[in-house]
């Protein structure tokens, strides 16, 4: 008698060595057991999901959320928006608007409410005290922490604030011990500070935001940070990275054995500051837009396989807090967790920028990777939690953001005409999206994590 799966999954099969074409996945108790020609796999399943012609992808890791920046978002606003758009995993950020997560305490609370109200899988970064708060370090480490965040920028000095490049280094030796990666938003305080009052008066333009934030903010920021990390051993990671020179200082700095790795987003690969004058507010993410030869360059590296990973840094402000006439009086940050393998998708693959095995690369496999997921996370392979999205490469569509699921009510990219959509997306063999978002709260889990 042949076994009756959970879940059987036909299509177009993305794996890590390359495409099985008309190839199926089966599901049992959550885990991937069985990939192969369709032939091969028997159709007794409680569910079958039949998609010849379409991508079968791992679903994807959103390495950069920001769930409670904004406190009108929450875990399950924000999974609604992941199940969406395809992310199965999210990395949520340690900036709340209630305080940083920075000891064990706040951490295990964090922990229990996500797998209360998320639709999908968490996995958790933690941040520092101003303190030296090191044995919180190893105990939110022994706690299952992805890694750790820190700002070289006082975006906020109680929620998201500055750490000095002394604390820096202290930090790093500590975090180096615990295998643990430590990533930094890398923006020179001083400069942008000293920017930010030469440009004030001309607020009313919005491109005085990116002339408040040079580029030279971002690149001498990541060269310390970078040099830290050679210095001490530690894993880094720079955060939304805007243009292609930080790669390049990062490939400078592996070639001397630092261990770097570096994302950017999807707003730096689709917008730029000449949006600025339409998008306003909504157009006010740090570090800045920049130039169309920047976005130009970001392809050309992720095409070549420069780049680490891609990210939404999803950080949902309500739109009161993103129409100001003055640009400095906006809130900073967009939605993006259900934008991005669909933009990915559409401005990649569909325009022959990107294969797409470089974008479940991009998307999946190396974020699950940096982030110790990847012994469960991030590939369709046997023993993998089941984490699918099926996309149709055929579909036509503008993005509208009536019909977006963040409690923030817009989006960067509206009006954008889209090719490829996610039809379907299961967490651990669960449908938590058709098109309608159906899984439901507390279908998360936490995803401890496992460095070595």
């Amino acid at each position: 008698m042949s076994e009756v799966y959970d879940l059987i999954v036909y299509g177009d099969i993305v794996l890590p060595e390359g495409i099985l074409y008309d190839g199926a996945v089966a599901v049992m108790d959550g885990k991937i057991v069985k990939i192969g020609a369709k032939g091969s796999v028997t159709e007794s399943a409680k569910r079958i999901v039949r998609a010849e012609g379409q991508f079968v992808l791992p679903g994807a890791v959103d390495a950069h959320v920001h769930c409670y920046s904004s406190l009108d978002e929450g875990f399950y606003t924000a999974s609604r928006a992941a199940a969406a758009g395809g992310v199965t995993t999210i990395i949520e950020m340690p900036y709340d608007a209630t305080g940083m997560i920075c000891t064990p305490d706040l951490f295990e609370e964090k922990r229990a409410r996500l797998e209360r109200e998320s639709i999908v899988d968490v996995a958790m970064l933690a941040t520092i005290h101003k303190q030296d708060g090191y044995d919180d370090i190893r105990r939110l480490a022994e706690a299952g922490a992805c890694g750790f965040k820190v700002s070289m920028f006082n975006t906020d000095s109680f929620r998201f604030p500055r750490i000095d490049d002394g604390q820096l280094l202290d930090s790093f030796a500590v975090i180096a011990e615990t295998g643990c990666p430590v990533g930094v938003h890398a923006e020179t305080d001083e400069i942008v500070r000293r920017y930010i009052e030469k440009y004030k008066s001309m607020g009313s333009d919005p491109r005085a935001h990116g002339w408040s934030r040079p580029k030279v903010s971002e690149s001498t920021a990541a060269l310390t940070a970078m040099e830290l990390a050679y210095e001490t051993g530690v894993k880094l990671h720079l955060y939304h990275c805007t243009y292609p020179r930080i790669f390049h200082l990062a490939d400078y700095f592996r070639s001397q054995g630092a261990r770097i790795t570096a994302e950017t987003c999807t707003h730096y690969l689709t917008l730029s500051e000449e949006d600025m004058p339409r998008l306003k507010g909504k157009g006010k993410i740090n570090p800045p837009l920049r130039s169309r030869e920047d976005v130009e360059g970001l392809w050309e590296l992720a095409r070549k396989g420069a780049i680490d990973m891609i990210t939404s840094d999803h950080a949902p402000w309500l739109l009161e807090r993103k129409t100001h006439d003055d640009i400095f009086s906006n809130a900073s940050g967009a939605p993006g967790v259900e934008h991005l393998l669909p933009v990915v998708y559409s401005e990649g693959v569909a325009k022959g920028r990107l294969a797409i095995t470089e974008l479940v690369r991009l998307l999946c496999e190396n974020p699950a990777t940096v982030f110790g997921l990847g012994h469960r996370k991030g590939k369709i392979g046997v023993g993998y939690d089941a984490d699918l999205v099926v996309l149709d490469p055929d579909a036509s569509w503008v993005m509208d953001e009536r019909k977006l699921q963040s409690s923030a009510g817009w989006s960067p990219y509206d009006g954008m005409a889209m090719r490829g959509k996610v039809t379907h997306t299961f967490v651990r063999g669960t449908l938590v999206y058709d098109g309608d978002v159906v899984g439901e709260a507390g279908h998360g889990r936490f995803v401890p994590a496992a460095h070595s």
